[in-house]
């Protein structure tokens, strides 16, 4: 199966320090991956390396079989869906919820003399419609609750139709009903056939959308573990990742996880 993200070798040296260390990883187009790591482990370090926004300091990133540094970025950066609260900080909040996703298919945050086509506009409005947002198009980003704002760039993100997409922590700060709404659509839409791969940053196991098909462990830079989701997310490979015991239950697919003794 094709492969659209490949790390070969990488380190990431920032101030003597190793971020990421050494880590050799694939991702094929129809895989689903969740990073899972504590605090400091690279999580957010690795999406930045996938979405072209950092160059390693050793090893070969390849995405969607473009080499990092052998490449035009900014030709690459439109086949490549990302979603973070970073990006959602410079969002303008005065811009109306449609704009917000429309202006993806020119690569910008705020609209301005862009021409857009009517096809564009229908596309914005079934996305929104998608991640049920189409009631919230003529709202301006900075009123909406953290929850809407979410589904929103997850709707940006995914706007050009992107071949890969990338989501940092996007049930972070959530409240239960919210993430529970997010994760539901996560997992439809993560099991839809025509659905691109996507790898998703995540701090806990019980925000791991069902769907979701492989995971990769890490601690301070490098992989404790990477593969299957059902043979790899275990007890022990999850205390060795956060450096404690323990205990992981299983229900329907979903995840929890709580302090051994």
């Amino acid at each position: 199966m094709p492969q659209v993200l490949e790390f070969s070798d990488v380190v990431v040296r920032r101030n003597a320090r190793d971020i990421v260390d050494r880590l050799t990883w694939s991702v094929a187009d129809d895989q689903r991956w969740v990073i899972l790591g504590p605090n400091g482990a690279g999580k957010t370090t690795i999406l930045q390396l996938a979405d072209t926004l950092m160059h390693p300091t050793s090893g070969t990133v390849v995405i969607l079989e473009e080499q990092l540094g052998r490449t035009d970025v900014f030709e690459l950066r439109p086949r490549i869906g990302f979603a973070s609260s970073a990006m959602a900080k410079r969002v303008p909040p005065e811009e109306t919820v449609l704009d917000v996703v429309l202006t993806a298919a020119f690569s910008v945050l705020g609209r301005w003399r862009e021409d857009y086509e009517d096809l564009d506009e229908r596309r914005a409005l079934r996305v929104l419609a998608e991640w049920k947002l189409d009631h919230l198009a003529d709202r301006t980003f900075g009123t909406l609750s953290d929850g809407e704002q979410k589904r929103v760039q997850i709707a940006r993100a995914i706007m050009t139709d992107p071949e890969l997409l990338l989501l940092d922590e996007p049930t972070a700060s959530l409240d239960l009903g919210s993430r529970e709404e997010l994760l539901t659509l996560l997992s439809g839409y993560a099991k839809a056939p025509t659905t691109p791969a996507m790898v998703m940053v995540t701090h806990h196991v019980e925000e791991i959308p069902v769907g979701f098909t492989h995971v990769l462990l890490l601690r301070d830079g490098a992989a404790v573990a990477a593969g299957p989701i059902g043979e790899t997310l275990t007890a022990e490979a999850l205390s060795e990742t956060f450096g404690m015991p323990i205990i992981l239950t299983e229900a329907d697919g979903r995840y929890a996880a709580r302090a051994g003794s």
